[in-house]
């Protein structure tokens, strides 16, 4: 249940990005039961090739808790993490990473690519996927069906 809890949060973020015309995504870190960091994709808004909602949670969690060690936190990701952010997610020290939908293109915790616990990598994380799945696919989905239609017009 407390997955479902902060993946609909992160899903919530995502909607967020969503009205910025962005990728929606979101992502909440946990530590102790507490949010410590929020994000939702701002690349377009920021210019900023880096402002995936991973990022941005990991950035404000920091700041937080004034360590670059995110050690024994959570983080819920409303889609499977680039191999960008799985390379954050492992330099962060993250704990554990949930996340809603697959990403068969480049979802980096080995559906398309294995990133985040490849063999040389020092840090493992334990990985949740699919919590809300359907919910967390379908507005990416919607999203990318309205920007075809629009582009076709």
């Amino acid at each position: 249940m407390e997955h479902e809890r902060y993946m609909r949060r992160a899903l919530e973020l995502a909607h967020h990005a969503e009205q910025f015309g962005e990728v929606p995504v979101g992502a909440v870190l946990v530590y102790n039961n507490q949010i410590i960091g929020e994000g939702f994709n701002e690349v377009i808004r920021r210019n900023d090739p880096s402002a995936h909602a991973e990022a941005q949670a990991i950035r404000a969690a920091g700041q937080h808790l004034a360590n670059y060690r995110l050690v024994d936190t959570t983080l819920y990701v409303s889609l499977e993490p680039c191999a960008m952010c799985a390379g954050l997610i492992t330099h962060a020290r993250v704990k554990t990473l949930i996340f809603g939908a697959f990403d068969p293109r480049t979802g980096a915790t080995g559906t398309a690519i294995e990133v985040l616990n490849h063999a040389s990598m020092n840090h493992k994380v334990d990985v949740i996927g699919g919590v809300l799945e359907q919910e967390c696919a379908a507005i990416l989905q919607d999203f990318f069906r309205k920007r075809r239609k629009k582009a076709a017009k």
